[in-house]
Order: structure tokens, then C-alpha cells, then sequence
């Protein structure tokens, strides 16, 4: 089972949309943490601050399973969510 967090937008343009058609340096924000999933209570969202002062969200995403179906489904995540994002 996956659990996320409320869905949240990023507070300012799309990665590399300042930059135009070249390629951008890119930083990719993540936390991981193993937790007996009987113990999970509520996932909320990170907030981050950027250099400017802007601040912008992180969902939190939850994956249940064995150590395989983990690896597993977070590879695919990982993979759909560079899908979302065919210019960079």
C-alpha cells in the first residue's frame, strides 16, 4: 500500500523553466526511512526554503511492503516521476 501526503503544487516555475531549452542543474530533494508500517500514523509534507527566500513543498510518500516490493515500486516512482518532467 502507498500512502501520500495531501497533494501540493511547487511554489514557482518547473525544474529547468527558468533556463530555457538547455539542460539544468538539477537538485533532487529525498528522505528515506524504514518504520514498522503498523506504526504509521499520519504523513504530512515538508516544507523547504530556497535561496531567495520562496518556499516550496515536498510530498511524502509511503510504501508498504517487503523489502523487494519496496525497491520495486520506489524504482517505478522514481521513473514516473522524471516522466513528469520530459524537458529536462
Amino acid at each position: 500500500m502507498t500512502r501520500r501526503a495531501p497533494a501540493s503544487t511547487l511554489d514557482g516555475p518547473r525544474p529547468g523553466a527558468a533556463r530555457g531549452a538547455g539542460l539544468a542543474k538539477l537538485a533532487l530533494v529525498y528522505g528515506l526511512r524504514l518504520f514498522p508500517s503498523e506504526e504509521l500514523g499520519e504523513i504530512g509534507e515538508a516544507t523547504l526554503t530556497l535561496k531567495d527566500g520562496r518556499t516550496s513543498r515536498v510530498t511524502i510518500h509511503s510504501i508498504e511492503g517487503s523489502k523487494e516490493e519496496i525497491e520495486a515500486t520506489l524504482r517505478q516512482s522514481v521513473e514516473a516521476f522524471f516522466d513528469m518532467y520530459p524537458e529536462i
